[in-house]
């Protein structure tokens, strides 16, 4: 089995999205540089960026995401996003009325029966979690390897926090990765079992 990473960019003060669900600057990282990111060219970061990103990207076999993610997105019109292969939907609902079923979009009822589709999907490569309600509800079921963030310089005061609910102490091991970008730190932590 591939490693499961928890990961999303994120205000200073711990936000991936502000009260009403906009993510506001914290995504400018991904067009302050000129190393286009993907095919797209619409993604241009410093070439520090690049390198850290874009080798984490090829890795991910699978993104699970919250149904809430799924729909601010519009399901990322049935293609799944930053050329990964498939996506794991959190939800108690069954998929949205007229969803085309050869989309490779999955959806699951509950954090541990998404985790087990997803790293069959997965196989080895990396399982990634998007931050917010789901993934502190995987990281407080002990399904998490790494948390990932990307931290942009600004601070929101509230909104969505990057652990979602997650009300209890759980102890990561020091960064193994700190490296600084244009307008963006990157961070990798450890999680200590």
């Amino acid at each position: 089995m591939g490693k499961v990473v928890m990961y999303s960019s994120v205000s200073v003060d711990g936000f991936i999205a502000d009260d009403n669900d906009q993510p506001g600057p914290l995504f400018d990282w991904l067009s302050s540089g000129d190393v286009p990111l993907d095919e797209s060219g619409v993604l241009k970061v410093s070439q520090t960026s690049y390198d850290y990103t874009r080798a984490y990207w090829d890795q991910i076999g699978v993104t699970v995401a919250g149904r809430r993610v799924f729909d601010l997105t519009d399901g990322w019109d049935g293609k799944p996003p930053s050329g990964i292969d498939n996506v794991v939907v959190v939800t108690h609902r069954p998929a949205p009325e007229g969803w085309d079923p050869e989309a490779p979009f999955h959806f699951v009822d509950g954090v541990e029966a998404a985790m087990a589709k997803a790293q069959k999907l997965a196989g080895d490569r990396v399982v990634e979690v998007a931050a917010g309600d789901v993934g502190g509800q995987m990281l407080a079921a002990g399904l998490i390897d790494e948390v990932r963030m990307d931290v942009a310089p600004v601070v929101f005061g509230s909104g969505k926090r990057y652990f979602g609910s997650v009300d209890a102490q759980h102890l990561l091991a020091d960064p193994d990765v700190v490296i600084q970008g244009n307008r963006v730190l990157h961070l990798r932590f450890p999680v200590r079992r």
